[in-house]
């Protein structure tokens, strides 16, 4: 970049003096020679040019890589309550976007940052050098060009942010209408979701309207001083030719710095409104940076403990998504679960079940009381350790683009073809898989796609059960599957894991019945525990479950 400052403020003056000397004095050895002069710094300059930009490109990308990795591995530490903070949407735009414009930003900055402060301090020492005088007009133009870059970046800030916020709403929009598509068009919402886009997509185009209004008005504002300085040096720097106070080749160098003095003030101004827009930006990514995580390791006592048995105890356990909220989601819960044993958890919807299980591996933490896995509280685990030992499988079953042995492998990385291959038919997905024409190397769409309900659920059944925990939940994981295929994973749950710890969310008493604890939810309170023939004696709402569902099947037969 030096390289090329030097050769754009000397190349003017040796210009000047081959017209000044050699075509003055009609010296054709001198001319050659300045000529073959500024050849060979045109060719340095232009070596220099190519060098300072690769390294420019090559820092900035290799930053926002840096950054993007940073921002991608914080959101993957996010707990459900930081992720609550901020919509899909709007994460993906920072990390695509947003970090594109600092990219940009440092790009063009690290390009300019010698190069433009450079041509415009060397051009107006050069045009001092050659005419205080005529230089005096700098003193005018320079200052007030500064003053409009100020004004125009003061306005600029707000529109750029306002514009990036609009991009967060478009992308959601597009995230969500992409992801609910078979859902939109089963009920045949298309027109209504293209009307929604169109807002946004209306909106996202005012505000880079807005914003691209202040380049449409900056541009002119520099083209017409260009144009003004040129026409006042021209004039001044004429009349000095005729009366001998200023040769022709001084005027034509003097020129080229005008030319060079207003590039290198338009490159900073361009660079100043790219800072507007990326500030803004950056100042979104921090947002994500500096979020603070409120599930970590730092209050674990005993970080390098790994779950060996897998018993559950809550004691006294309370908990709410909002801390300012005086509505309990789950309140007072106890119970002690022992290691190998089977609790099924049963209730109306909204009654608390999966809040409580996603306590168990700290998906949230607890707001009151404590809650204990081999008597240790889950809180002095290691949230690796603590996770490695507990196996999921959510009520929204989610799968990978790849295909179904790297999904299962998902589970363990580890896993022989032998483990997959023996989870997959305790899971009852073995028989469907063989059918594929590709069996296990059958590639699935994104999400899943291309499987059905009832066999995603037995793939993520699978994938769990490949990680060999010591305490396996599964939320609702079976109600898409038939009450036969239902019946085999139960018996292999029961018989083929029988040291593995379970907790089984169902709205089926018959996917529960069997197990050695059941436990019925009420509003977020435990309004019976016991096995299903205590139950039945016992507690109201477990019995009326039972004998509408009994009796819906009665009617059935």
């Amino acid at each position: 970049m030096l390289v090329e400052v030097i050769g754009d403020v000397v190349l003017p003056w040796l210009l000047a003096q081959i017209i000044n000397n050699g075509v003055a004095n009609h010296d054709i050895p001198y001319i050659i020679t300045m000529g073959l002069c500024m050849a060979f710094g045109a060719v340095i300059m232009a070596v220099g040019g190519v060098l300072g930009a690769w390294f420019a490109a090559n820092a900035a990308m290799n930053f926002g890589t840096d950054l993007r990795m940073d921002l991608f591995e914080k959101i993957q530490k996010f707990s459900f309550n930081n992720i609550d903070k901020f919509s899909t949407g709007s994460l993906i735009t920072r990390l695509t976007n947003d970090i594109t414009q600092i990219q940009n930003m440092i790009m063009q900055t690290l390009r300019a940052c010698l190069r433009s402060p450079g041509i415009l301090i060397g051009a107006i020492i050069m045009a001092f050098v050659m005419s205080p005088q005529l230089a005096c007009i700098f003193l005018i133009v320079v200052p007030v060009l500064s003053i409009s870059i100020v004004i125009i970046m003061k306005k600029a800030f707000p529109r750029f942010k306002r514009l990036q916020n609009s991009l967060d709403k478009l992308n959601s929009c597009i995230q969500e209408g992409l992801v609910n598509i078979r859902l939109i068009k089963s009920f045949v919402r298309n027109d209504f979701e293209e009307v929604k886009f169109d807002d946004h997509n209306r909106d996202l185009k005012e505000k880079n309207m807005e914003s691209m209004g202040i380049m449409i008005k900056y541009q002119p504002i520099m083209t017409l001083a260009l144009n003004l300085t040129t026409v006042a040096v021209v004039w001044f720097g004429g009349n000095m030719i005729i009366v001998g106070d200023m040769k022709v080749g001084d005027m034509t160098a003097f020129v080229n710095y005008i030319t060079q003095i207003m590039g290198s003030m338009t490159m900073m101004s361009m660079v100043f409104i790219n800072w507007a827009r990326a500030i803004a930006s950056f100042r979104r990514v921090s947002e994500v940076l500096d979020e603070t995580i409120d599930l970590t390791d730092d209050i674990a006592k005993r970080k390098d403990v790994l779950i060996q048995e897998g018993s559950i105890e809550f004691q006294h356990v309370s908990f709410k998504y909002y801390k300012d909220s005086n509505e309990w989601i789950l309140d007072d819960i106890n119970f002690l679960l022992n290691a190998g044993e089977t609790l099924g958890i049963i209730g109306l919807t909204g009654s608390g079940k999966t809040t409580l299980v996603s306590l168990i591996p700290r998906l949230y933490d607890i707001d009151k009381g404590t809650i204990l896995i081999d008597g240790i509280d889950v809180k002095d685990y290691a949230l690796k350790n603590l996770r490695d030992g507990i196996g999921v499988v959510l009520q929204k079953n989610t799968l990978f683009s790849g295909s179904i042995y790297e999904n299962l492998q998902w589970g363990d990385k580890q896993a022989s073809k032998a483990d997959v291959q023996l989870a997959a038919s305790h899971a009852q997905a073995d028989k469907f898989i063989e059918h594929f024409k590709e069996g296990y190397n059958t590639k699935l769409g994104q999400g899943g796609a291309n499987v059905s309900g009832g066999q995603k659920q037995r793939l993520c059944i699978a994938r769990a059960l490949i990680k060999k925990p010591k305490i396996l939940i599964l939320d609702d994981s079976t109600s898409a599957v038939d009450t036969a295929t239902e019946r085999y994973i139960k018996d292999a749950l029961y018989h083929k894991y029988k040291s593995m710890t379970k907790i089984i969310i169902a709205q089926r008493i018959t996917s529960v019945m069997e197990a050695d604890k059941i436990l019925v939810l009420d509003n977020g309170t435990i309004a019976g525990l016991g096995t299903h023939d205590e139950l039945v004696e016992s507690c109201a709402i477990y019995k009326e479950i039972y004998e509408v569902q009994f009796r819906n099947a009665a009617v059935g037969r």
